[in-house]
């Protein structure tokens, strides 16, 4: 990208924190994205071993990007992060919220889901979303100055999460959220906006959902899984400039996942149709 596109975005000299920012997947194409965009990135990540592996080479390659291991689930992490902030030249700006995730030993029937599991995956999901929010939105406020907020829900808090609940009440809670801050932040000039994936070919995701061609084809609209980067560029879209008059709202990015009825085959006409004469007459 070139410094004019730098200007495009509206990004060029301002600081934006990427929460979740070192797992090889939407985090890290999101501080790769963003970086190139013209930006200031603190990479954030728990694991320094994961910030090593996955965010230093982007430094490497020239990209402003500073790697912060801490834990944005804990008091002490979220302020870690903002006087890492406050020590860097250029204004805060941007928070992109995509720490959050579910090991698939979280998958199981409603009626087996634990008070311990139930508090897991919303703090994992929800209160680190909100509470890092909440710490760099008072920081803009306070020096009154504009920003812009992306959390990552998923494609599972729009819909029904069977044998995930837990996970899925947490996204939608997580929409919620994005919403009412939107309205109270508004005034002060920052946004606050989600997206809100499909199944993404992530090394999280790759732990439960394997490669499977033809079941993607039946599945989704556009007949594969999405990539890191394509969630990345609609996150950008909505940290940046572009999207300046968007706030409170959820960007679905699925590829047409929940455009499919389940009685739908891959050709996308119903599976209670058995004339194939009529099937074939109705697709060509």
């Amino acid at each position: 990208m070139t410094n004019a596109d730098n200007d495009f975005f509206g990004l060029g000299g301002r600081i934006v924190i990427v929460s979740g920012a070192g797992g090889g997947g939407i985090g890290t194409a999101v501080t790769r994205m963003v970086a190139r965009a013209g930006a200031t990135v603190l990479a954030v990540s728990r694991s320094a071993e994961n910030l090593g592996k996955h965010v230093e080479p982007l430094a490497a390659e020239g990209l402003s990007v500073l790697p912060v291991a801490a834990d944005a689930s804990t008091d002490v992490g979220v302020a870690t992060v903002l006087e890492r902030a406050r020590q860097l030249d250029g204004e805060l700006y941007g928070l992109v919220n995509v720490a959050g995730g579910a090991a698939p030993s979280t998958w199981m029937p409603s009626t087996r889901v634990t008070r311990d599991d139930w508090r897991a995956l919303f703090t994992q999901n929800l209160e680190t979303m909100f509470f890092m929010s909440q710490a760099v939105a008072a920081e803009l406020k306070s020096r009154g100055r504009p920003g812009s907020i992306v959390s990552i829900s998923s494609i599972s808090g729009m819909n029904t999460a069977p044998f995930h609940i837990a996970y899925g009440t947490a996204k939608a809670a997580l929409v919620a959220a994005t919403r009412t801050m939107a309205v109270e932040l508004a005034l002060d000039d920052i946004r606050v906006n989600a997206v809100a994936p499909g199944v993404t070919e992530t090394p999280a995701s790759g732990a439960y959902v394997g490669d499977d061609v033809e079941r993607d084809r039946r599945a989704i609209a556009m007949g594969r899984r999405g990539r890191p980067h394509e969630q990345a560029g609609a996150i950008l879209f909505l940290l940046s400039e572009l999207s300046s008059y968007i706030t409170g709202q959820t960007l679905l990015v699925d590829g047409g996942l929940n455009l499919k009825w389940p009685h739908l085959g891959a050709d996308n006409t119903s599976l209670f149709l058995e004339d194939e004469s009529f099937r074939a007459a109705i697709t060509h």
